[in-house]
């Protein structure tokens, strides 16, 4: 009973190291990553290279999964390259699985240890989060170390010793267990070292040996997919691929078995050098071989896990995906592109005003419902997300972002609200008394329509890049927006001097029309506010006096 709770302290400690470098890297090099996924994969064969490299960094071929899963799922990647990437993770998963077999026992301590010290002294800085990386490093290799001596007492148990016999070399039978290693130890990485042990140990032959790691590529690839269960079809496509490549695999090695045995055999290397070697092997010529036809198995995936129709879709968030919630940086990404959607249904609102003011077209109840809804329950989606976000794991950057995105979701709900009032101010006007614009109002009131939609483009795109001269430009756009509102003003009272009936009868709504048009500048505007805080303190004073 010890012997089995210590496999299993073993293996959470495994998984536990794990979470710590994932976290600990994408806190770090989140958004660098991110690049490199999203924007090296033009080409198959750099997608196929960043996958390499990512697994290597994060230490699993799963949270590689993770991490594409989610992109796709956004739709921040396409399938084809997210399946090239994947193919690179099993890649990379085979060269660390080389690297541990080393002796690196003297590096798990010295890691913690330097990990420790770094953490605990400079826990909000870079060099702490690295320190903490190098404590996630040092707790995997010490569980992979402890995995495999706590397996050697149970692998020398005689019902385990039958059970290993009855493994003759049938490659279905023996990548079913090698599959069931991989769940139980929630790790390939373990389950090929466990096995390269049994093999160096002589309680398992070479063809078993080699069905078992065959086997645990396919429990890495059925973890992966229950991990995705959660995401969109979308993100669900990227692990089935994986996953059917894994069998494909399988399904290309069986009729070579005896062939592959016989040549490795004939080396001069140890049983467990022999199971690393052909692992790594292995994985290597799969994924090369599996490369080319990465388009058409994303045809393939899409055919067997098509895109779910929702009714009212608009009302559902779209990026904001639970699983990133461990890794802020991400999460916030998550945010600002939900919170973007919410910018979209207000342009839309706002184009729908214009409809109303030229051309006497009245929106439909249902759908200024509609949208109106979809902003608000998109605002919700936003905010309670970002309530999850842990706020002891967000940098000084980070805590800035998240304010931001919080302010400009509050402010594009407000837009919402205003909107909606002052379309149903506009269909009353029209459909219960029957008066329009005069010529020189509803031309007046189009050009500042025009301005207000430019502003809210420019005031989304400040919010989403950040860029400083655009957030000027923004504040110079606002101010321009003033002006042109008070001469509008005056001209509207100038009319009403001239007694122009049409000015008279629409005077209080056109009056109340500019008002609110004003206030949704002011709240399109508030990004540029919060990019020029930081930077330029003073000059945004005197931006804010002049324009207010």
């Amino acid at each position: 009973m010890l012997t089995l709770l210590n496999l299993l302290s073993a293996i959470a400690l495994l998984i536990w190291g794990t979470h710590i470098v994932r976290t600990g890297i994408l806190r770090v090099y989140g958004s660098h990553l991110r690049k490199v996924l999203r924007h090296n994969v033009d080409r198959r064969p750099l997608a196929f290279a960043a996958g390499i490299g990512v697994t290597a960094l994060v230490q699993s071929s799963n949270a590689t999964a993770l991490l594409v899963t989610s992109f796709v799922a956004q739709g921040m990647m396409a399938l084809t390259p997210a399946l090239a990437i994947m193919l690179g993770a099993d890649v990379g998963t085979a060269l660390m699985a080389r690297v541990l077999t080393f002796d690196l026992s003297w590096l798990s301590p010295l890691l913690i240890f330097l990990g420790v010290v770094f953490f605990l002294s400079r826990k909000q800085t870079r060099a702490g989060q690295l320190g903490r990386v190098a404590i996630g490093l040092g707790l995997i290799i010490l569980a992979l170390e402890l995995i495999v001596s706590a397996a050697t007492p149970i692998t020398q148990a005689q019902g385990i010793k039958v059970l290993f016999a009855s493994l003759t070399g049938d490659l279905l039978l023996d990548a079913l267990v090698g599959a069931l290693f991989a769940l139980i130890s929630y790790s390939s990485l373990a389950a090929v070292l466990l096995t390269a042990t049994l093999a160096g140990a002589g309680l398992i032959s070479l063809p078993v040996a080699i069905g078992l790691v065959i086997g645990a590529n396919i429990g890495s690839g059925i973890l992966a997919f229950l991990n995705a269960s959660m995401q969109s079809p979308a993100g669900r496509r990227v692990a089935l691929g994986s996953l059917l490549y894994k069998v494909i695999g399988l399904l290309l090695v069986m009729p070579l078995l005896d062939p592959l045995v016989g040549w490795l055999d004939a080396l001069t290397f140890s049983p467990q050098e022999l199971v690393i070697g052909f692992h790594l092997l292995y994985n290597s010529l799969r994924c090369l071989l599996m490369l080319p036809s990465v388009g058409l198995m994303a045809r393939f995936c899409t055919w067997l896990l098509p895109d779910r129709i929702e009714e009212n879709g608009a009302m559902r968030p779209r990026h904001l995906d639970p699983t990133a919630l461990v890794t802020p940086s991400l999460a916030l990404a998550n945010a600002v592109r939900e919170t973007l959607r919410i910018g979209d249904l207000i342009e839309t609102m706002l184009s729908q005003l214009l409809e109303v003011l030229r051309n006497n077209q009245l929106v439909q109840n249902q759908e200024l419902r509609r949208l109106d809804e979809g902003v608000g329950a998109l605002y919700n989606a936003v905010k309670l997300y970002l309530a999850q976000v842990p706020q002891e794991a967000l940098s000084e950057h980070d805590r800035r972002r998240w304010a931001e995105i919080i302010e400009m979701a509050v402010n594009l709900e407000q837009a919402g609200a205003i909107l909606e009032r002052m379309l149903g101010k506009i269909q009353d006007q029209k459909t219960a008394q029957r008066h329009g614009f005069s010529e020189s109002g509803l031309e007046e009131l189009t050009g500042m329509h025009t301005q207000l939609l430019e502003n809210l483009r420019l005031g989304l795109s400040v919010f989403f890049s950040g860029d400083r001269a655009s957030a000027r430009q923004l504040l110079k756009e606002k101010r321009r927006f003033r002006a042109h509102e008070r001469r509008l003003a005056h001209a509207h009272v100038g009319r009403l001097h001239q007694q122009v009936v049409r000015s008279i009868e629409t005077s209080a709504l056109h009056l109340e029309l500019i008002a609110d048009m004003k206030r949704l500048n002011s709240l399109f505007c508030s990004s540029a506010y919060v990019v020029l805080e930081a930077a330029e303190t003073g000059g945004l004073h005197a931006e804010e006096s002049a324009v207010d």
